[in-house]
């Protein structure tokens, strides 16, 4: 058997080393291979994301007595990433988040977007970056990494310049998962990435995240309208139940709508800080998330309704995770007063989040 394989299916600690494994896993319906990538580090901590949608597959993840569980939610095989509406995993783009109206005007040109939400455009429009078959090259490292590239042609959902993407995932020592992304275009463009894994630190299909513990380092939220569209007030979270400055569980004011919203972080964007901290008492498993984003959407999992058969056979209900996608504002191409999303030719997007785990 070839090692790397082997390394695939026993997955001992000592591969680490080796660049990440890498099998066959599926054709998409155009014939085009679709892989399985599995990094692992030193201390037995493993992902696995595949090229299709750039996806994070599984992230297993040691608890207080070193047990592993894998922490987010998707499927054991390519054709449930293929078939669901969920964006479980998945790379997000060209534009993560609702803009408005799925329209933008920028230099004095109108876009009209793929309206996916109602009336507006959602998480890249109806083939976003979650369903494009990508490039992958797997890195020895050491740290091991997987890099995923991807060309988005001018026009493709209405979003006008060629936009070049790369997204690497890399897997530390340090139990860490870092996620950078970098793009470049040849046209005027407006540009939001973010990875879009629904976590359960209890295990994926463990039941609700109601007892999971957040603290999340913002201020201000952006309150929005019934759409979801930010209103364009950056209001204070002090005496709402948007105040996660101190550790909360997640169920202590969750409305009966629960949270999806997005935080105005506190630290320099551009610079890679501190976001949130996620902990799960059973387990002991922690989750602090840093970005160089100015943005964190919390969202709790609410619109999971169980027709989504995942890992296992295991039904995902409403509330059974939480993500923490890091972005740009919602709606900011219509919203000057906003950071920028626009990116220029000859400027380079830069984007680096990290996901990192210990238990106690």
């Amino acid at each position: 058997m070839n090692r790397f394989l082997r390394c695939a299916a026993l997955l001992p600690i000592g591969c680490a080393a080796n660049p990440p494994a890498t099998v066959h896993w599926g054709d998409a319906p155009g014939g085009d291979p679709i892989y399985l990538y599995t990094l692992a580090n030193a201390k037995g901590m493993e992902a696995r994301v595949t090229n299709f949608g750039a996806i994070l597959v599984s992230l297993k993840t040691p608890d207080r007595r070193g047990a592993l569980a894998d922490i987010v939610l998707g499927f054991d095989t390519f054709d449930g990433y293929l078939n669901t509406k969920r964006y479980f995993g998945a790379t997000v783009g060209r534009y993560a988040n609702r803009i408005a109206h799925g329209a933008f005007t920028l230099d004095g040109h109108a876009y009209t977007l793929a309206r996916n939400n109602g009336e507006n455009s959602l998480h890249g429009g109806v083939r976003g970056f979650h369903k494009a078959i990508w490039k992958g090259r797997a890195i020895a490292g050491p740290p091991p990494a997987v890099e995923f590239t991807y060309l988005s042609r001018d026009g493709e959902e209405g979003y006008p310049g060629n936009l070049s993407v790369t997204v690497r995932y890399t897997l530390t020592d340090a139990n860490e998962l870092r996620i950078e992304y970098t793009a470049a275009t040849d046209k005027p463009t407006v540009v939001n990435l973010t990875n879009h894994s629904f976590f359960n630190l209890a295990g994926e299909g463990a039941g609700d995240v109601l007892r999971h513990v957040v603290t999340i380092d913002a201020d201000r939220f952006t309150p929005v309208d019934a759409g979801q569209i930010p209103t364009g007030e950056l209001q204070s979270v002090g005496g709402t139940p948007f105040d996660f400055r101190k550790p909360t569980a997640i169920g202590a004011r969750i409305d009966a709508q629960g949270y999806d919203h997005n935080y105005v972080l506190n630290h320099a964007p551009g610079k890679l800080g501190f976001a949130a901290r996620v902990t799960e008492p059973g387990s002991g498993r922690i989750m602090e998330v840093l970005t160089s984003e100015p943005g964190v959407q919390f969202y709790t999992a609410n619109t999971l309704d169980g027709s989504d058969r995942g890992k296992g056979g295991h039904v995902y209900g409403p509330r059974s995770a939480f993500c923490m996608e890091t972005q740009h504002f919602p709606d900011s191409p219509n919203r000057p007063d906003f950071p920028t999303t626009v990116l220029r030719p000859g400027a380079s997007f830069r984007s680096t989040t990290v996901y990192r785990f210990r238990a106690r």
